[in-house]
Protein backbone atom coordinates (compact mmCIF):
# COMPACT_ATOMS: atom_id res chain seq x y z
CA UNK A 1 0.00 0.00 0.00
CA UNK A 2 1.38 3.37 -1.00
CA UNK A 3 0.39 6.48 0.98
CA UNK A 4 1.06 10.05 0.14
CA UNK A 5 2.54 11.96 3.00
CA UNK A 6 3.20 15.52 2.01
CA UNK A 7 5.21 15.43 -1.15
CA UNK A 8 6.78 12.02 -0.41
CA UNK A 9 5.33 8.64 -1.02
CA UNK A 10 5.75 5.90 1.60
CA UNK A 11 5.33 2.19 1.13
CA UNK A 12 3.71 0.38 4.09
CA UNK A 13 3.84 -3.30 3.16
CA UNK A 14 2.44 -6.14 5.17
CA UNK A 15 5.42 -8.46 4.38
CA UNK A 16 8.24 -9.94 6.43
CA UNK A 17 11.80 -8.77 6.72
CA UNK A 18 14.71 -11.03 5.81
CA UNK A 19 15.64 -11.34 9.51
CA UNK A 20 12.17 -12.59 10.39
CA UNK A 21 12.30 -15.12 7.54
CA UNK A 22 15.72 -16.41 8.64
CA UNK A 23 14.52 -16.75 12.23
CA UNK A 24 11.50 -18.84 11.21
CA UNK A 25 13.62 -21.06 8.92
CA UNK A 26 16.19 -21.65 11.68
CA UNK A 27 13.46 -22.62 14.19
CA UNK A 28 11.98 -25.06 11.69
CA UNK A 29 15.44 -26.57 11.08
CA UNK A 30 16.03 -27.04 14.83
CA UNK A 31 12.68 -28.75 15.34
CA UNK A 32 13.23 -31.01 12.31
CA UNK A 33 16.71 -31.97 13.52
CA UNK A 34 15.48 -32.83 17.02
CA UNK A 35 12.62 -34.92 15.69
CA UNK A 36 14.99 -36.74 13.31
CA UNK A 37 17.27 -37.76 16.19
CA UNK A 38 14.27 -38.97 18.20
CA UNK A 39 12.96 -40.93 15.20
CA UNK A 40 16.33 -42.63 14.61
CA UNK A 41 16.58 -43.68 18.27
CA UNK A 42 13.02 -45.03 18.20
CA UNK A 43 13.73 -46.92 14.98
CA UNK A 44 16.77 -48.66 16.51
CA UNK A 45 14.78 -49.58 19.65
CA UNK A 46 11.99 -51.00 17.48
CA UNK A 47 14.52 -53.18 15.58
CA UNK A 48 15.68 -54.70 18.90
CA UNK A 49 12.09 -55.27 20.07
CA UNK A 50 11.18 -56.88 16.73
CA UNK A 51 14.16 -59.25 16.95
CA UNK A 52 13.18 -60.26 20.51
CA UNK A 53 9.57 -60.90 19.40
CA UNK A 54 10.81 -63.05 16.50
CA UNK A 55 12.92 -65.18 18.87
CA UNK A 56 10.00 -65.51 21.30
CA UNK A 57 7.61 -66.55 18.53
CA UNK A 58 10.14 -69.11 17.27
CA UNK A 59 10.42 -70.51 20.81
CA UNK A 60 6.64 -70.75 21.14
CA UNK A 61 6.38 -72.48 17.79
CA UNK A 62 9.21 -74.88 18.73
CA UNK A 63 7.29 -75.89 21.87
CA UNK A 64 4.12 -76.50 19.84
CA UNK A 65 6.00 -78.59 17.25
CA UNK A 66 7.74 -80.67 19.96
CA UNK A 67 4.45 -81.49 21.68
CA UNK A 68 2.51 -82.05 18.46
CA UNK A 69 5.08 -84.29 16.74
CA UNK A 70 6.28 -85.93 19.99
CA UNK A 71 9.88 -85.22 19.00
CA UNK A 72 12.45 -82.76 20.31
CA UNK A 73 12.61 -79.44 18.50
CA UNK A 74 15.70 -77.26 18.64
CA UNK A 75 16.02 -73.48 18.53
CA UNK A 76 19.53 -73.00 17.16
CA UNK A 77 21.13 -69.62 17.87
CA UNK A 78 24.00 -68.42 15.69
CA UNK A 79 25.79 -65.68 17.61
CA UNK A 80 28.34 -65.17 14.83
CA UNK A 81 25.79 -64.42 12.10
CA UNK A 82 23.14 -62.96 14.45
CA UNK A 83 20.56 -65.44 13.24
CA UNK A 84 18.45 -68.35 14.44
CA UNK A 85 16.45 -71.26 13.06
CA UNK A 86 14.31 -74.20 14.16
CA UNK A 87 15.16 -77.82 13.50
CA UNK A 88 12.91 -80.84 14.02
CA UNK A 89 12.17 -84.09 12.27
CA UNK A 90 8.97 -83.90 10.26
CA UNK A 91 7.26 -83.42 6.93
CA UNK A 92 7.34 -79.61 6.88
CA UNK A 93 11.11 -79.39 7.23
CA UNK A 94 13.86 -78.98 4.67
CA UNK A 95 17.28 -80.66 4.91
CA UNK A 96 20.12 -78.17 5.20
CA UNK A 97 23.68 -78.96 6.34
CA UNK A 98 22.56 -82.31 7.74
CA UNK A 99 19.78 -80.67 9.79
CA UNK A 100 16.07 -80.65 9.12
CA UNK A 101 15.30 -76.92 9.21
CA UNK A 102 11.66 -75.94 9.61
CA UNK A 103 10.58 -73.70 6.74
CA UNK A 104 6.87 -73.05 6.47
CA UNK A 105 4.36 -70.22 6.90
CA UNK A 106 5.10 -69.96 10.61
CA UNK A 107 8.84 -70.42 10.78
CA UNK A 108 11.94 -69.92 8.67
CA UNK A 109 15.59 -69.08 9.37
CA UNK A 110 15.90 -65.45 10.46
CA UNK A 111 18.73 -62.96 10.65
CA UNK A 112 18.60 -59.78 12.70
CA UNK A 113 18.50 -56.42 10.92
CA UNK A 114 20.93 -53.57 11.47
CA UNK A 115 23.31 -53.75 14.45
CA UNK A 116 21.02 -56.08 16.43
CA UNK A 117 22.78 -59.14 17.85
CA UNK A 118 22.69 -61.75 20.60
CA UNK A 119 24.52 -59.93 23.39
CA UNK A 120 24.30 -62.71 25.95
CA UNK A 121 23.16 -66.32 25.80
CA UNK A 122 22.69 -68.42 28.95
CA UNK A 123 21.28 -71.91 28.49
CA UNK A 124 21.02 -74.52 31.21
CA UNK A 125 20.35 -77.87 29.63
CA UNK A 126 18.89 -80.92 31.31
CA UNK A 127 20.91 -83.13 29.00
CA UNK A 128 23.61 -85.22 30.62
CA UNK A 129 26.09 -84.41 27.89
CA UNK A 130 26.85 -81.30 25.91
CA UNK A 131 29.00 -80.86 22.85
CA UNK A 132 30.31 -77.87 20.98
CA UNK A 133 27.45 -78.00 18.48
CA UNK A 134 24.75 -77.86 21.17
CA UNK A 135 26.28 -74.89 22.99
CA UNK A 136 23.79 -72.32 21.67
CA UNK A 137 20.81 -74.62 21.25
CA UNK A 138 17.56 -74.50 23.21
CA UNK A 139 15.87 -77.90 23.17
CA UNK A 140 12.07 -78.16 23.46
CA UNK A 141 10.91 -81.63 24.53
CA UNK A 142 7.72 -83.58 23.71
CA UNK A 143 6.41 -83.17 27.29
CA UNK A 144 6.36 -79.35 26.94
CA UNK A 145 9.54 -78.65 28.89
CA UNK A 146 12.62 -76.90 27.53
CA UNK A 147 16.13 -75.88 28.44
CA UNK A 148 16.10 -72.89 30.80
CA UNK A 149 17.33 -69.94 28.75
CA UNK A 150 18.10 -66.25 29.03
CA UNK A 151 18.73 -64.60 25.66
CA UNK A 152 19.70 -60.92 25.70
CA UNK A 153 19.25 -59.21 22.35
CA UNK A 154 20.40 -55.66 21.67
CA UNK A 155 22.43 -53.19 19.67
CA UNK A 156 24.70 -51.88 22.42
CA UNK A 157 22.27 -49.19 23.56
CA UNK A 158 18.82 -50.83 23.43
CA UNK A 159 18.24 -54.23 25.02
CA UNK A 160 15.46 -56.83 25.32
CA UNK A 161 15.73 -60.18 27.07
CA UNK A 162 13.85 -63.37 26.22
CA UNK A 163 13.37 -65.75 29.15
CA UNK A 164 12.36 -69.39 28.52
CA UNK A 165 11.14 -71.42 31.49
CA UNK A 166 12.46 -74.97 31.92
CA UNK A 167 9.35 -76.38 33.57
CA UNK A 168 6.79 -75.13 31.06
CA UNK A 169 8.83 -74.28 27.97
CA UNK A 170 7.02 -70.95 27.80
CA UNK A 171 8.80 -67.68 27.15
CA UNK A 172 8.43 -64.01 27.92
CA UNK A 173 10.13 -60.76 26.91
CA UNK A 174 11.42 -58.16 29.34
CA UNK A 175 12.79 -54.81 28.20
CA UNK A 176 16.34 -54.07 29.28
CA UNK A 177 19.40 -56.14 30.08
CA UNK A 178 19.29 -59.68 31.43
CA UNK A 179 19.08 -59.90 35.18
CA UNK A 180 21.70 -61.92 36.98
CA UNK A 181 19.64 -65.07 37.26
CA UNK A 182 22.32 -67.48 38.32
CA UNK A 183 21.05 -70.30 36.15
CA UNK A 184 21.80 -73.41 38.15
CA UNK A 185 20.34 -76.87 38.39
CA UNK A 186 19.82 -78.22 41.89
CA UNK A 187 19.83 -81.93 42.63
CA UNK A 188 17.01 -82.37 45.13
CA UNK A 189 18.20 -85.88 45.96
CA UNK A 190 21.58 -84.62 47.13
CA UNK A 191 22.16 -84.14 50.84
CA UNK A 192 23.28 -80.54 50.50
CA UNK A 193 22.61 -77.99 47.83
Amino acid sequence: MIKRVGQRYRYHGAGFTIIEMLLVVSIIALVAGASGVMYFGTYKRMLVEKAAREVLLAAKYARVIAVEKQASCRLMLDKTNNSFLLTAPGSDSQAQDGREVITNHYSKPRQFAGDVRFEEIQITSRALYTDAESENVVVFRPNGTADMSVLQIGDGKNHCTVYISAATGKGRIEPGEAMETGLEVFDLDAEQW
